[in-house]
């Protein structure tokens, strides 16, 4: 009987972090022994992990020393089963590795559409033999990073090698195949109930705001830009934007945000997922603005179960599986309209009781179609048939 599962996360201070965790969780739900390992190809863990998941990371380098590390790491996957998360070299392909020494099955979670921030797979890599040397050998090579958008291809051609396949959007579904297997909360530990929002917003200096809160790293398909219109538009003094998380060494864009609408926005800190309720408990509205682009439409945000399962009003927009989600429990905008955002901003502040009721309704629908018993039932029948 299996006892003991291996998580593979490709890069455990930015990447793939947060479905590693949720899944450990589940796994924990169901009673099996799991550790998270991974590579840290950063300073720090981000998001940082609950507090009762084991986690091990090895640090992580380019070629050719990533060798070296993908050695220590061969050593701490002792799990019957290996969940690797993404398909890229440094999960799956380690994966697949130690699959070929020990023979144990691999589960492949695709949360992400890897390639969509490449050219969406239609880049080929054609260079000159100077410039094949010069990406394999010089110390910042492109061909020297383990991810490199090349190895990713690779990847996608593997991913029929895995035992099971598990996806968590319609679109992922579509592109490869596997079980639907969606962004749950624990709706246990995420409930409006165990809080008290003054207290909350007393806590982290909101107390004298209408909070609208974004609970997850800012990236520019996710639309903040026009939040921040929106807000600009109304121009209300006591509104503000709530940014929670997001990395200390970014690409900017957190940067450029606060250029942007530094008047509206309040940063809070990282903070590991089993304090998040508090934090999600202090917002009156939970915006989720994705944008029409084909990154968005390949992922699940898991903001929206964060403010579906504290019963929050949501604003997000008709893009990929959001819809779906929310059902008639949010209110939907069109992708990319800061008007309509203000609009929905008035509309749920002239009505809060309406909007709170619809909250409510929300995180019903969280709880039966969205909550982490619902993920565990799927995966005991994924295991099962390994």
């Amino acid at each position: 009987m299996i006892q003991k599962i291996s998580i593979l996360a490709p890069d455990l201070s930015g990447g793939g972090g947060t479905r590693a965790y949720l899944l450990g969780q589940v796994l924990q739900q169901l009673n099996y022994d799991v550790k998270v390992c991974g590579f840290l190809f950063g300073q720090t863990l981000y998001p940082l992990p609950p507090e009762n998941l084991p986690v091990c990371w090895v640090a992580g380098d380019n070629y050719p020393q990533f060798l070296n590390s993908a050695k220590n790491l061969l050593k701490e996957i002792d799990g019957e089963i290996i969940y690797a998360v993404k398909p890229r070299p440094t999960s799956f392909g380690i994966a697949l590795f130690k699959q070929l020494r020990t023979h144990k099955p691999i589960i492949l979670d695709i949360d992400d559409w890897e390639l969509s921030w490449f050219g969406e797979g239609k880049w080929r890599y054609r260079p000159t033999i100077k410039n094949l040397v010069t990406d394999l050998l010089k110390p910042d090579g492109q061909l020297r990073s383990p991810d490199h958008w090349l190895y990713l291809q690779w990847m996608e051609k593997l991913i029929s090698r895995a035992n099971a396949v598990t996806v968590d959007t319609q679109f992922l579904k579509h592109l490869f195949g596997g079980t639907y297997l969606p962004n749950g909360k624990d709706t246990d530990l995420f409930d409006p109930s165990r809080f008290n929002p003054e207290a909350s917003r007393a806590k982290y200096g909101l107390s004298e705001y209408r909070v609208l809160m974004f609970p997850g790293t800012a990236r520019p398909h996710k639309g903040i830009e026009d939040v921040l219109l929106a807000l600009e538009q109304l121009n209300q003094p006591d509104l503000r934007l709530v940014l929670v998380g997001g990395r200390e060494i970014g690409d900017g864009y957190i940067e450029k945000l606060m250029d942007i609408g530094k008047r509206w926005i309040v940063r809070l800190p990282s903070t590991p997922i089993d304090r998040m309720p508090e934090i999600v408990s202090a917002a009156h509205i939970v915006v989720v603005p994705q944008r029409d682009r084909i990154t968005a439409h390949a992922q699940f945000p898991i903001k929206l179960t964060d403010g579906m399962a504290m019963a929050k009003p949501i604003i997000s927009t008709r893009v990929g599986d959001i819809p779906e989600i929310l059902g008639d429990m949010g209110y939907l905008v069109d992708p990319s309209s800061p008007e309509q955002i203000a609009e929905k901003i008035e509309e749920i502040f002239h009505d809060f009781g309406e909007a709170s009721n619809r909250g409510k309704k929300a995180r019903e629908r969280c709880i039966e179609l969205y909550s982490t018993k619902k993920m565990t039932t799927i995966i005991s029948k994924i295991i099962d048939k390994i």
